[in-house]
């Protein structure tokens, strides 16, 4: 009895590890073969990418401070 509940979960496990590698195979396997084979994958046109342009503001320059107003601060 306590080999069939240890053998259950085992074969559930392996069950679900074969499920996903084929998952993972049929989204990107012809990635992996292109690479396997060290040729492009051949893709059609990229997906159009919104980007956004940020503008950064100019830094300041830099103020020598004298030396009686160094001391007030």
């Amino acid at each position: 009895m306590t080999a069939l509940l240890g053998t259950l979960p085992f074969i559930a496990t392996l069950w679900l590890l074969v499920v996903l590698a084929a998952a993972v195979l049929e989204e990107s396997g012809a990635k992996i073969a292109a690479a396997l084979k060290g040729m492009p994958l051949k893709q059609s046109a990229p997906p159009a990418v919104q980007h956004r342009v940020r503008v950064r503001l100019q830094s300041q320059e830099v103020r020598r401070v004298n030396a009686p107003l160094r001391a007030a601060a």
